[in-house]
Order: structure tokens, then sequence, then C-alpha cells
């Protein structure tokens, strides 16, 4: 006998329907841990069935540890901002957040196979399907970033409520306070100046060559003379230099310095040298193309059941 108190457990267990649930519980004869792994099992073909769907929404999440040597950005996406909203999605990034922050893994791959940090009788992969089963939309880990110090500290910043995140690296030799405000500053300038490059070493020769030989053309459509296109290039250049490259960007709260002018000043105060070693900075869904979806196809799928 199937009883209601069951399908009410069974239903808060694994959020599927009641009616899937008392089939489960019919079908394993009431064993309800086995019910779980049949819905378990079928959840992974309803996330299998949503896996082709564009999931270009979600949240880009980071993680500190206390003492904030180790922290973590993660994005995880979904394909609606309501699904995005959800506090089990928002759980679930913040979780995988944490993993990324305690991991050793390097590929996503590595990471989403995993046992859960939320659940440690499943791996990450499977959380993650079993919310697709239950919430009806595509999702996935997409990519993770973690750094580690041990002169210095770690930080991070979200802007936009999971739109964008910002993990920043700052060594010196000196541990204080202030080091935690100089590098909220920095990782805001990151997220607000969206900088390619530390400095102007960091920058790829193929990128540089692409920017010279745009410049160089650029120059002489404006009919400059050949003698002097150079020189123009390289002023060019380093324009370009203070546009993406952080330590040369002009620092977004006060413009009469440079982020490495602020830094310098910054370590006289504190009698050490602070520097920035990394960053990374991750934007929700950049990159992912989005599918342009008709209203009307939509529909018709939806009442088709598929």
């Amino acid at each position: 006998m199937i009883s209601a108190s069951m399908v009410k457990e069974l239903r808060e267990r694994t959020g599927a329907g009641m009616m899937d649930c008392k089939r489960a519980l019919t079908e394993t004869d009431g064993d309800l841990d086995k019910a779980v792994e049949l819905l378990r099992e079928k959840g992974l073909a309803a996330a299998a069935k949503k896996a082709g769907r564009i999931a270009a929404e979600g949240l880009v999440f980071t993680y500190i540890t206390e003492d904030m040597k180790v922290g973590s950005v993660v994005e995880v996406n979904c394909e609606t901002d309501f699904v995005a909203d959800n506090e089990e999605f928002i759980t679930l990034t913040k979780n995988v957040a944490m993993q990324a922050a305690e991991t050793t893994s390097t590929t996503i791959d590595e990471l989403i196979s995993e046992k859960y940090i939320g659940d440690k009788s499943v791996t990450v992969n499977d959380a993650v399907s079993a919310l697709i089963a239950k919430l009806g939309e595509n999702m996935s880990v997409r990519r993770f970033q973690k750094f580690s110090i041990d002169n210095g500290i770690v930080q991070s910043y979200v802007h936009g409520g999971g739109r964008i995140g910002v993990l920043v690296e700052l060594s010196c030799d000196k541990q204080d306070d202030v080091l935690t405000q100089i590098a909220k500053d920095v990782a805001m300038q990151i997220a607000a100046a969206s900088p390619l490059f530390l400095d102007n070493t960091c920058v790829d020769t193929e990128t540089l060559e692409k920017e010279k030989e745009i410049y160089r053309v650029q120059a002489l459509n404006e009919g400059k003379p050949e003698k002097i296109v150079e020189k123009m290039v390289m002023g060019r250049v380093n324009k370009y230099y203070k546009e993406v490259c952080l330590l040369e960007q002009v620092w977004v709260k006060n413009a009469d310095y440079t982020i490495t002018k602020y830094l310098q000043e910054e370590s006289k105060k504190l009698g050490a040298e602070i520097k920035i070693t990394r960053f990374v900075r991750f934007e929700r869904g950049e990159g992912i193309e989005k599918k342009v979806e008709d209203f009307a196809e939509e529909v018709r799928r939806q009442v088709e059941g598929k």
C-alpha cells in the first residue's frame, strides 16, 4: 500500500510530480531509495532531452575562504532569468563555487565528476541533472577558475546580481587589513573596465600584430605619408595598452591615477610592495550565441510535449 506520506516524502526528496512519485513507488514496491534512483534515471533522460537547448542565462558566483588565501569564480548557465532567480539554482551555483575553491581539478569534466559538496551521495553532474529534471530547463556548469596564494590575498567582486564576477590575486609580504580594500578596488576596476591583460608584456604577439595592421591600414586610408605611419601606429598601440592592460588603465575611482600609480601610493603607505599577480573576469553568457526562438514554434513544441 503506497501511502500519501510516502509520496510526499519522495516529492520532497526529488522534486518530481505527485503521479510520477506514486508510479515510482509502485514500481519499486514502496522502497523509497529505489524510487529515488528510478526517478533520477528518468530525470537523467529528461535532462538529456533538454541538453540541445541554448543555456545563456544563469549566474556568475565567487567564493573566498575565510583567510582570503583561496578563491574561486564559476559560471553556471540556464535558459531563462526566471530559473536564474530560483533559490535552488542559486544554491547550486553557490555550492559549485565553494566546490571549485576546494577542488584539485583543472577541467570542468573533472569538476562535475566529483562528489557534490551539497550532497556527497551524488556527483556535481548528477545534481545538475536532477535540477534540470525538476525545473525543466537545460543547465550546465560552464567554467571555473581557482586562485591560491601564500603571501597575499585573493578577493572577489560580483556585479549585477551575478552578471559579472571578478577574481583578483594580490601579492604582498606584509599582511594588513588594507589589502582587502585595495583588492576590492582593483576587482571593481576589472568589472567596470574589462581589461584583457595585466600589462603590455602579457599581450600576445598575434593580438599585437593584428592591432598594428589595423592601425597601419587606418593611417594609410587617412592619406598619411609612409614615413609617419609607423609613428602613428606606435602611438595608437600605446593607447590600446591603456585600454586593455589593467596596470595602465585609468583608475575609475580617481582619474588622476592609473592602477599602477594607485598601487605605488598604497605600497608606500603600507611599507611593502603590493602587486597584482593575476585576475579573471567572467561575464554571464559571453561567447554563447543565443538562439532566437519562434514563439509559435515554441508553443507547438510544448503542445506536442517536445
